[in-house]
C-alpha cells in the first residue's frame, strides 16, 4: 500500500485530511514538529516523523517513499510578532515541500491554498476563475499568494498539483491558532464586548478534509476548488452561535469601522511590547471588510462535495468546545 504524507496534520485542516484518509484505509505519515503532540492528537495508525517544513532535509526525509503529498502546513494567523515568519513558513515551507515532491516524483500533490487568493468584490459572488493579480492587504494573504504562485510554477516543471481553497475554517479538532473557533468560544462566554464590522465565509473542518481527499480521487492536475458553505455578516454569525448555545443571550453591539480601525492600531502597538495577540489585528479587520462571497459550486458539481450547514456545524463545534476537558481552553483560545 502506498504511503501518503500529510504536513500540518496537528492543525485543524491537516487533522481532518488525515481523518478522511484513514477512513478510506490509507497509510498515513505525518510530518510533526513534536512527536509528543502528534501522539496526543493523531490516531495511532499515523506514522509520525519529526521535522519542520522550514527544514528542507526533514521534509525530504518525511516524503521518502510517499506516493501522495497533502501540504496543509502553514501559519493561518492574521498577526504575528515577527511578520517575516509568514514568508519563512508559508512561502519557504511550501518551496521546500514542492522541491522535495519534484525530486522524489510523487504521484499527486494536494495543496491547501485559501480563498483569499482570488479576485472578489464586496457584496459579489466569485469562483475559481480569476486569481487576484494585485498584492493582497495583509502579510498572511500576500504569503499565501506567493506560495500559490510557487506551486503554479512547479506545475510547469511536472508537479502533479491540485489546489484547494477553503474559506474560514471552524469545527472540532486541534486549533492552536486564533480563528473562528476562538470567536465562537468568546461569543458563547461573553468575552467579546463588541462585534467587529464586516463578515466572512465559513466552512466546517471535516468537510474541508473530505474535500481535499475527493479532489485527489477525482480532480485533474492543475484544478482549483473553493471549499465554502456560505458568507455571513459577523452579527449574523454571532446570533447563530448564541442561538445554538441556548443561553438566551443577545449579541453585543457592533463596533463602527473607524473605531475598530483605531482599536486595531492601538492594540497592535501594545502587542509589540507584550508579544501577545492584539484584541483585533489590523489584518483580521482588513479581511472582514473584503466581504466577497465565494462559491463552491464547482466542488459540489465535480467532486460531489457537500458542505455542512452552519447551524449543524455550530451545534457539533459547541459540543466539542464545551467538553469538560476543554472548557478552560475554549475560553482563552
Amino acid at each position: 500500500m502506498d504511503t501518503t504524507l500529510v504536513t500540518g496534520a496537528t492543525g485543524l485542516v491537516g487533522y481532518h485530511i488525515a481523518q478522511a484518509l484513514l477512513q478510506r484505509g490509507r497509510r498515513i505519515r505525518a510530518l510533526v514538529r513534536s512527536i509528543d503532540k502528534g501522539k496526543a492528537l493523531l490516531p495511532e495508525a499515523c506514522e509520525l516523523v519529526q521535522g519542520d517544513i522550514t527544514d528542507p532535509e526533514s521534509v525530504r526525509r518525511a516524503m521518502q517513499d510517499c506516493a501522495v503529498v497533502y501540504h496543509a502546513a502553514g501559519l493561518p494567523e492574521q498577526w504575528l510578532p515577527d511578520p517575516r515568519r509568514f514568508q519563512q513558513v508559508n512561502v519557504g515551507g511550501t518551496q521546500h515541500t514542492v522541491d522535495a515532491a519534484l525530486a522524489l516524483g510523487v504521484r499527486r500533490f494536494i495543496y491547501t491554498s485559501t480563498y483569499d487568493v482570488f479576485a472578489g468584490q464586496a457584496g459579489h459572488e466569485f469562483d475559481e476563475s480569476q486569481l487576484d493579480p494585485q498584492p493582497r492587504g495583509t502579510y498572511y494573504e500576500r504569503s499565501k499568494q506567493a506560495a500559490d504562485q510557487l506551486v503554479v510554477a512547479a506545475l510547469q516543471q511536472g508537479l502533479p498539483a491540485i489546489f484547494l481553497h477553503p474559506s474560514a475554517v471552524y469545527g472540532p479538532g486541534p486549533a492552536g491558532s486564533p480563528g473562528v473557533n476562538h470567536a465562537i468560544a468568546q461569543l458563547q462566554h461573553g468575552q467579546m464586548p463588541m462585534l467587529p464590522p464586516g463578515g466572512f465565509a465559513v466552512v466546517f473542518a471535516p468537510d474541508v478534509g473530505e474535500g481535499h481527499v475527493l479532489a485527489e480521487e477525482k480532480a485533474p492536475i492543475g484544478s482549483r476548488y473553493i471549499l465554502s458553505e456560505s458568507y455571513y455578516a459577523f452579527r449574523e454569525l454571532a446570533q447563530m452561535v448564541l442561538a445554538e448555545a441556548g443561553q438566551g443571550k443577545q449579541p453585543p453591539p457592533s463596533m463602527p469601522l473607524p473605531a475598530a480601525r483605531a482599536a486595531a492600531t492601538i492594540s497592535e502597538r501594545v502587542a509589540r511590547f507584550t508579544h501577545r495577540p492584539p484584541l483585533i489585528a489590523t489584518g483580521a479587520l482588513h479581511f472582514l471588510q473584503w466581504q466577497a462571497r465565494p462559491l463552491s459550486t464547482k466542488a459540489q458539481r465535480e467532486l460531489g462535495w457537500k458542505p455542512t450547514p452552519l447551524r449543524e456545524g455550530l451545534r457539533i463545534t459547541l459540543a466539542f468546545l464545551n467538553q469538560p476537558s476543554r472548557e478552560s481552553d475554549a475560553a482563552i483560545r
